[in-house]
């Protein structure tokens, strides 16, 4: 079997990206059955569990950067990719290479026509797979989709992480903070510790209640960590810090945007709690948090991918994401410039929220359309984010980003956001060779 048989193999199973609902299999006897067939690969190796409405990805690429600083060899799952499927399952930061895929699906395609996983099941099973014949010292694997039912919650892991709670996939976790809560809780195994940067209160007692009634030590990242300074710049923020373990100052973090300080803050504390201690060195630490994106192989986390004219690429998809992305470009374009804003987003996503957010930024708006049904065709999300007092663009130009960079001047900055697609979209493009 070739890669692109492959690749083309696993996207014809049902994709949460292109059917929705209707792709979510909760339950996971499907994927046991899958890990079975392939020899309860995640059993055998020790693992961190990541989830959380926003920071999840940031979160668990921070720690595995940590640990490969360290020396580990770590396997990091995370989800959806960017530009290449290979990206879910990388060791070191590094893709699984084309041949191991190719190979893997040919070895288990019998079992998965028997089985029918949806795609991020097999997904999830193939990197459980390259971690345990890749022999990893440790796997950090980001939840996909809530927690309690996700097709990773088959782990034990040395330690449980929730990022944050908000109000996303409303649908099918539930529309308030305590009911999605405890879907995120549901990573929480009986006396295995959970550390999570939770402040809303009825989330933050859900998560209490669940991890007290599974006799789970609890870490609060605001209990265990102070933070006593953060200073943005574009592409890197400057923390000073106390830990149970000692105090940071001019801690660099190869990303921006305030928020990531507290993800910064999480893997740190993780890292104190399940790296081997003779290892967790400062120096390591440093180390880890500074080259997070080439060692961990994280992208489009407020990425800027031009400077003068700011072209920056963040893969925010809900209000709260997409308005820590806006107060980063209100701080890092002057105040003279004019912010752009290319975006597309799915049916599931509070449009009208987002539509508000944009109009008080005064952002110039242009809508894409995104490959999937589950997208918001163009003309009906014009007419979503105008109703809310956005600035949207009557007629956009086939390529928004080439249009921008032609037609802005050198104070001006764009934000491509509102999904992995069209941030994916934007980078392959971005990084292709010139004239190929």
């Amino acid at each position: 079997m070739t890669v692109e048989a492959a690749v083309a193999y696993l996207h014809a199973l049902p994709r949460f990206a292109d059917q929705g609902a209707a792709a979510f299999k909760p339950g996971l006897e499907r994927m046991r059955a899958l890990l079975a067939a392939m020899g309860d690969p995640h059993a055998s190796f020790p693992s961190v569990h990541v989830a959380g409405t926003n920071g999840k990805g940031s979160t668990a690429s921070l720690l595995s950067a940590i640990g490969t600083a360290a020396g580990l060899r770590i396997g990091l799952h995370t989800s959806p990719h960017l530009v290449r499927l290979n990206e879910r399952l990388r060791l070191d930061g590094v893709p699984a290479p084309d041949d191991w895929l190719a190979d893997a699906v040919g070895r288990f395609r019998a079992a998965m026509d028997d089985l029918a996983p949806s795609f991020f099941e097999a997904t999830t099973a193939l990197s459980f797979l390259y971690f345990a014949e890749r022999e990893v010292d440790a796997a950090v694997v980001e939840v996909g989709l809530g927690g309690r039912l996700d097709a990773t919650n088959v782990l034990q892991p040395r330690l449980a992480i929730i990022t944050h709670i908000g109000l996303d996939h409303t649908d099918l976790l539930g529309d308030t903070l305590a009911q999605i809560a405890r879907e995120k809780a549901g990573i929480i195994e009986p006396e295995v510790p959970v550390l999570t940067a939770v402040t809303a209160g009825e989330a933050l007692d859900v998560v209490r209640a669940v991890a007290a009634d599974r006799n789970a030590p609890l870490h609060v990242l605001q209990e265990d960590v102070a933070q006593h300074a953060c200073v943005v710049e574009p592409g890197r923020l400057v923390l000073d810090a106390t830990t149970p373990h000692r105090r940071y100052e001019q801690l660099e973090v190869g990303l921006t945007g305030e928020h990531q300080a507290t993800n910064a803050l999480l893997a740190v504390r993780a890292a104190e709690l399940v790296w081997p201690e003779e290892r967790l060195t400062e120096a390591v630490v440093r180390t880890g948090l500074r080259d997070v994106r080439q060692r961990a192989g994280l992208r489009g986390r407020l990425e800027v991918v031009q400077e003068a004219p700011l072209i920056v690429a963040d893969v925010a998809h809900n209000p709260d994401g997409i308005a820590a992305a806006l107060a980063f470009l209100r701080e890092a374009m002057p105040p003279a410039g004019t912010l752009h804003v290319m975006i597309g987003l799915m049916r599931d996503k509070d449009v009208c929220s987002i539509g508000r957010l944009l109009a008080a930024a005064g952002a110039q708006v242009h809508v894409v359309a995104l490959d999937s049904p589950r997208g918001v065709p163009p003309s009906e999300l014009r007419a979503l984010l105008t109703s809310e007092g956005a600035a949207v663009q009557r007629v956009d130009a086939d390529d928004p980003v080439q249009a921008f960079k032609q037609a802005a001047g050198p104070v001006d900055a764009l934000l491509v956001t509102g999904s992995h697609q069209i941030v994916g979209r934007v980078l392959r493009t971005l990084d292709a060779p010139a004239g190929g």
